[in-house]
């Protein structure tokens, strides 16, 4: 039998946790373990547990999302987590990326996404629907994100936001130690995203990224 992997549901709607159990159990490599309907739940079953993939909820009474990013960044054996919310804003998304979220998902779009969204924050991606990675690309530009001016606008549109976001760390001179403590990644991490970016940009080098970026206006 091939392994299954779990996931805890977090968020105050318990009808919205059995729709997502529901779509979750059919898969033959998912099973939901555990689910919580507020902040200090979530908590406490973690002290507890463990869960592959935590899905939770930013909007939760007595102890939000946020909170309960910033606790999970203490434990050893950390889930992988991907953030459901009504909100789509760049500020909240910029936050919970920090604290160390894998994904984002709105939550008009998790029925439709939820197990692509496991799967892929489970092989050490990122995911984020495409409709957020224009917000948050945007954000990180400080303009709007035109093909005009842009060598490769096709291939820009593939980065992840992470990806996005370390091309154009890497473009402004930061090192690898700056990105990592900047980001609250490790440097593992950071070296890994380099390596995706130098194969999806065909360059050599830093040098070759800080060309790519300044070629196709990210810089």
């Amino acid at each position: 039998m091939s392994k299954k992997f779990s996931v805890h549901i977090a968020d105050d709607h318990e009808i919205i946790i059995d729709g997502m159990s529901a779509i979750i159990n059919v898969e033959d490599d998912l099973e939901v373990i555990g689910r919580s309907l507020n902040g200090k739940e979530t908590i406490e079953w973690f002290k507890e547990n463990h869960a592959d993939v935590l899905l939770l909820d930013i909007n939760m009474p007595i102890c939000n999302g946020i909170e309960v990013l910033k606790s999970l960044k203490n434990l050893e054996d950390k889930p992988e987590v991907i953030v459901l919310t009504s909100y789509d804003d760049v500020k909240t998304i910029k936050e919970v990326l920090e604290l160390g979220a894998k994904g984002f998902l709105p939550k008009k779009a998790a029925g439709i996404h939820v197990t692509e969204a496991i799967r892929k924050v489970l092989s050490g991606e990122e995911y984020f629907t495409d409709e957020i990675n224009k917000k948050v690309m945007h954000s990180l530009l400080g303009k709007p994100l035109k093909d005009e001016g842009m060598e490769n606008p096709e291939l820009v549109s593939t980065l992840s936001q992470r990806e996005f976001q370390i091309l154009k760390m890497i473009a402004q001179d930061y090192t690898t130690k700056d990105i990592a403590k900047t980001l609250f990644i490790s440097t593992r991490t950071v070296e890994a995203h380099r390596n995706t970016l130098y194969e999806k940009t065909n360059s050599k080098n830093v040098i070759g990224l800080v060309n790519f970026a300044v070629k196709n206006n990210i810089v």
